[in-house]
């Protein structure tokens, strides 16, 4: 077991509260396939990446900041497989409001599609991928968030799903708690702490501060 104590927490969102894995595959493989790209190439760098730097990174020649509004309304409309992770709702539910942010790599439009169609609260603090400069593993995206729940980033605990979002945080100064949904426990360990299941975390709240404990 372990404790973690902090102010605020900041959770990403594919692969943490929503399951979009088959979504995002599907997608990325049909994008993949019109520009003559190789899918498998293309799936091993996109999990936790912003989309306008994937496309930048494998089509140069492409108008990147068209091709990220064809593939996010894209995959705002696939929502055949998208399902909220178990013990999501209760967890986020289960945090003050005010003291709990999402940070993700999808544009806000695919953010709020994706929460109001597994029924999760849109919280006031939502950084997307179209409000940084830079995407994890880059801690802008992280930095940025703790900076709109005005607390200081070290007070910051982060749940993620990916070593780019693991890398953001701790280059921002945070503790990462991970999950094994996208990527393997195995290529999780620069994480403080890995959890099969967002059921092994407990939150509780006193004198301002966040309990969090990893069983």
């Amino acid at each position: 077991m372990q404790t973690f104590h902090c102010l605020a927490i900041l959770f990403d969102l594919d692969g943490v509260l929503v399951d979009s894995t088959p979504s995002v595959a599907r997608q990325w493989r049909i994008w993949a396939e019109e520009h003559g790209i190789d899918p498998e190439k293309v799936l091993a760098i996109a999990h936790g990446r912003r989309t306008i730097e994937v496309v930048r990174m494998l089509a140069p020649n492409l108008v990147a900041e068209a091709e990220v509004r064809k593939l996010e309304k894209r995959e705002a409309a696939d929502t055949e497989g998208v399902t909220v992770m178990p013990g999501a709702a209760e967890l986020v539910r289960s945090i003050p409001d005010g003291l709990w942010g999402v940070v993700t790599s999808g544009t806000r439009y695919l953010a709020t599609a994706r929460l109001r169609l597994g029924k999760l609260p849109v919280p006031k603090v939502l950084v997307s991928a179209d409000e940084v400069a830079k995407g994890k593993p880059d801690p802008e995206p992280f930095l940025k968030g703790a900076e709109l729940l005005e607390v200081n980033p070290l007070e910051c605990l982060v749940i993620e799903d990916a070593p780019a979002g693991i890398r953001a945080a701790h280059a921002g100064g945070m503790k990462v708690i991970a999950l094994p949904s996208t990527y393997p426990a195995s290529q999780l360990q620069e994480a403080d702490a890995v959890v099969r299941r967002l059921r092994q975390i407990r939150i509780g709240s006193s004198a301002g501060k966040l309990h969090v404990v990893v069983h």
